[in-house]
């Protein structure tokens, strides 16, 4: 057959009578001869492509999504909450019944005044505080810081308050600590020290005879730079600062310790109020503190004050903040500016018990 066709292919065509050249026929498709080819290719499935690409804009769009919320995420933690205390449980007890713990640690200033006034904020609105314990472990600070918390203690807080003494709780620390109800400290405790301080540096053979600097001072009175870093003070500047510093804040100083503490009399307190520190048992004898003891003991008290037989104990905790982390990191790098130079010439008065030589 195949040996037919291939000498039929080679002969030439004829043609009809009349030499008119007729169109060649139309090709059969293999279909049509029953074979197995196919005439045009079918066209391509479109449903995987739009498949893959849904699934592609999904991608991007919740890639989108997980960036901005590692956006706020960082930020959160950057800008942190203020005024936010997280509270740890610390004893057991009926959430209807609370005592509130507030740590006062370091060196009292401005900041750590701010921190204490709203945790105790944050006490007075809770309904289910019952009681508060003030956890003192400092050696006492600035005088406005100390006076703040004493004021938010005594005046404007309604709820029964303990100090607990630990390690620490002179001077500043002891100011604070008498705006409060009664006064537990454990056995090792150092108190007392009441009494006011004050110091400078004098820089004046520093820039003049090492560095070659003579500052330059105009004023409009005499007393307008009393006293000065750029020159030592004289026996008329130092009676002055006595006078218009000291004087004043260890009265003030003398007075709270009276108030706070009925049992003692205003000869008592000036006796004691020498500048001398205290151990818990000589703290007790001299009736600057109520009794010696621990944690437990500070509790029970707060319970008999507040006339609750059971309580859960809280501590407030202030909540990481990358802020906070950050500023304490850069605290740490030696800058001299303007603000650093100020703090180093000013006089620092303070209710601050400090050992020099």
């Amino acid at each position: 057959m195949d040996f037919e066709q291939n000498n039929n292919m080679s002969e030439p065509p004829t043609y009809p009578p009349g030499g008119a050249q007729q169109e060649p026929p139309e090709p059969i498709p293999a279909m049509a001869r029953g074979g197995t080819g196919t005439a045009q290719r079918p066209k391509k499935r479109t449903g995987w492509r739009v498949f893959w690409g849904i699934v592609l804009v999904l991608s991007v769009l919740a890639n989108i999504m997980l960036f901005l919320m590692v956006i706020g995420v960082v930020a959160m933690f950057a800008a942190g909450q203020r005024g936010i205390f997280t509270e740890e449980v610390i004893q057991k007890g009926p959430r209807a019944t609370k005592i509130a713990v507030i740590r006062l640690e370091g060196i009292i200033n401005n900041e750590r005044a701010q921190d204490v006034y709203l945790q105790l904020k944050r006490a007075r609105e809770d309904k289910h505080v019952k009681g508060l314990i003030l956890r003192v472990n400092l050696p006492g600070g600035t005088i406005s810081g100390s006076d703040q918390i004493y004021n938010e203690i005594r005046h404007k807080t309604d709820k029964p308050v303990v100090a607990f003494m630990q390690g620490m709780a002179a001077s500043g620390g002891y100011y604070t600590s008498v705006g409060c109800d009664k006064i537990v400290a454990e056995p090792t405790t150092i108190t007392g020290s009441v009494g006011v301080i004050m110091s400078y540096l004098v820089l004046q053979e520093l820039l003049e005879g090492k560095l070659g600097i003579q500052p330059v001072i105009i004023k409009s009175g005499e007393k307008k730079d009393w006293p000065s870093s750029f020159r030592p003070p004289t026996e008329e500047q130092l009676q002055y600062l006595q006078e218009k510093l000291i004087i004043p804040a260890y009265n003030r100083f003398v007075q709270i310790v009276d108030e706070g503490r009925p049992m003692l009399t205003l000869n008592d307190v000036k006796r004691l109020a020498d500048g001398s520190i205290y151990g818990a048992k000589e703290a007790v004898d001299e009736k600057l503190i109520d009794k010696i003891g621990y944690l437990d003991d500070a509790i029970e008290q707060v319970k008999s004050l507040a006339d609750i037989e059971e309580a859960q104990v809280v501590e407030y905790r202030k909540p990481f903040r990358l802020a906070d982390f950050l500023n304490s990191r850069s605290r740490n790098i030696l800058r001299i500016d303007k603000t650093t130079l100020y703090e180093l010439s000013t006089p620092q008065l303070l209710y601050l018990w400090t050992i020099r030589e």
